[in-house]
């Protein structure tokens, strides 16, 4: 497990103060100075949840982790939230070999939801214009595995079942589209940036419609996604999403403002790629559980295991770009660093290997000089490192499950933790 020291870590903004319980290390990106984590330290209490038995289980799911069926409480920082009873549960690397986790399979349990929200989806954008209902279906016709709006259903799902909730409200419901809503936005924005011509095996907005289209049709659906998001009529969930599409913004300066520089720091990748990826995913676990009305400390281990999760995907991806194929990845391999966005694995491999300092300051000026960078890449260790990384925040994501009770939506959100690992392995 990777050992690293933060020091003094503290975002633009303050935030909310979240509770980081059961670091594996003493280091973590939150929107507050970095504190230090007692390290499986429990004070526990018991309460009436009991021992709770797994009724049903999907079996692709259900073999992705077995785990304790009790869940008596704990303190933390005064306030009561629901843990498995004795360790915190770490992946263990070697388990017996397993069929691979198959996101279809996870996300079984709210099938229908997301078929509700597909349908949905381009109703909510709205037929005022045309050209921009076309740009709508040419993105959400693409596909995509609805990742973050299967984690809405799955947190609303499991959190609900805290309180007693038989069925979801109009509001899950309705964060769930808000979310798919602006994580579309995004990629429309983001394809006009990278300047990419395919998204999901089809062709972007901007390759047919043009860049002004293009930018006009994400600037709409960040609008039409905030106006449905008033009209939740909750702050503390306004304050919430509204956040995220100031972080979008943020994370993209910060990486424009850091393209070429070998003295990036590895907080500051961690920082950008939350702007960048983790704070949606964070924003929309937390909020699934405000709707749930669930006690605050169990959603802010919501909103944790969101940004743990979302943290450990980016470091995945940024792993995949040196190792897949461009066949697989859909754009050539090492792309980012081709263009001087430098991810977990090059941070680590600068550590040891000046000679890819001097590469990328040439901004890979000379023929044959980006393969060359790559391979010291693959030789130094960094991508190893970087799987330590992944791993590292896909164990404080376990953790933070500790406070729902045991059900089929609790393994499939441990499920997507190892999914997302599996892509590595």
């Amino acid at each position: 497990m990777m050992s690293m020291t933060w020091h003094n870590l503290e975002f633009v903004r303050t935030g909310l103060d979240l509770v980081s319980c059961g670091c594996s290390s003493n280091n973590s990106v939150d929107r507050f100075p970095v504190r230090n984590c007692a390290k499986g330290v429990h004070r526990s209490v018991r309460r009436g949840y009991g021992a709770r038995k797994l009724a049903s289980c999907q079996r692709d799911i259900a073999r992705c982790l077995a785990l304790p069926t009790k869940t008596p409480e704990t303190l933390v920082n005064g306030a009561s939230i629901v843990i498995a009873q004795g360790p915190a549960p770490v992946m263990d690397e070697k388990v017996e070999s397993r069929s691979p986790i198959s996101v279809t399979n996870l996300f079984q349990v709210v099938a229908d939801d997301l078929q509700t929200l597909n349908k949905n989806l381009l109703s909510i954008v709205g037929a005022e214009n045309p050209v921009l209902m076309s740009a709508a279906e040419q993105i959400f016709g693409a596909g995509g595995k609805r990742m973050r709006p299967a984690l809405v259903f799955l947190v609303s799902r499991a959190t609900a079942e805290i309180v007693g909730l038989k069925e979801l409200t109009k509001e899950h419901r309705r964060l769930a589209e808000i979310i798919e809503m602006i994580h579309t936005a995004s990629l429309i924005h983001d394809d006009v940036l990278d300047e990419s011509d395919m998204r999901r095996g089809k062709e972007t907005v901007h390759q047919i419609y043009g860049t002004r289209v293009a930018v006009l049709a994400g600037d709409f659906m960040f609008a039409q996604s905030s106006w449905y998001l008033a009209n939740l009529e909750n702050l503390e969930v306004i304050k919430l999403i509204s956040q995220v599409i100031k972080d979008f913004a943020s994370g993209e300066i910060k990486q424009a403002s850091s393209l070429f520089d070998c003295d990036v720091e590895l907080e500051e990748y961690l920082i950008k790629s939350y702007y960048k990826t983790a704070s949606l995913i964070a924003a929309s676990t937390k909020g699934a559980a405000i709707f749930s009305s669930v006690n605050s400390s169990v959603s802010e281990q919501m909103y944790q295991y969101g940004k743990n999760l979302g943290l450990s995907f980016q470091v995945v991806d940024d792993i995949l770009d040196f190792t897949q194929s461009a066949e697989q990845l859909g754009k050539p391999a090492g792309s980012d660093l081709a263009k001087g966005n430098l991810t977990a694995p090059v941070i680590f491999a600068l550590e040891k290997e000046p000679k890819l300092r001097e590469l990328i300051e040439s901004e890979f000026c000379e023929t044959g000089s980006l393969d060359e960078a790559i391979g010291i890449v693959k030789s130094s260790g960094g991508i190893e490192r970087a799987r330590d990384l992944a791993k590292e925040k896909a164990d404080l994501a376990i953790r933070n499950l500790q406070c729902l009770p045991q059900s089929t939506f609790r393994l499939a959100l441990e499920g997507m933790v190892r999914y997302n690992l599996e892509r590595i392995d």
